[in-house]
């Protein structure tokens, strides 16, 4: 897989009926290694070791009900009292991020509410801070630790 511009880790990769695995220790098991799944999982891994995000509070996969359609969050940072706190959609390096991606989570942020989005593409890193009393947002040059 392309190397990325996210700090490396020790991937557990294996093969499965011709498919190659990753460990996801979110998921606690192996999920299919598609370019999405290989940028999930180094900033994952980047939030816990560099961000010190509990892996106990974050969750992949997190499905929430939008205007009657049923969508998936790639990941969702809670607080400690299991508030949704950040959502992070991920997607492959050969993705452009535009603002389409920021549309596609502001939609799910419409039902979380959240106070962070992230995107990522492995090369790229967009975080923003929701600020609902202005009913605005703004950029920030680097993702928050866990505090």
């Amino acid at each position: 897989m392309l190397p990325l511009n996210l700090p490396t880790f020790a991937a557990k990769v294996t093969e499965k009926e011709g498919k190659r695995m990753i460990y996801d220790i979110i998921r606690r098991k192996y999920v299919a290694l598609t370019p999405e799944e290989w940028v999930r999982q180094h900033f994952i891994h980047y939030l816990v070791t560099e961000k010190h995000y509990p892996k106990e509070l974050l969750a992949n996969e997190v499905t929430i009900k939008l205007n009657g359609t049923t969508k998936r969050c790639d990941t969702v940072a809670y607080t400690r009292f299991l508030e949704p706190y950040m959502i992070i959609e991920y997607k492959s390096p050969s993705i452009v991020l535009t603002m389409a991606v920021f549309d596609q989570i502001a939609r799910y942020n419409m039902v979380l509410q959240v106070r962070y989005l992230i995107v990522s593409n492995g090369m790229q890193h967009f975080c923003c801070e929701m600020n609902y009393q202005t009913q605005s947002y703004t950029f920030l040059e680097d993702i928050p630790s866990y505090s």
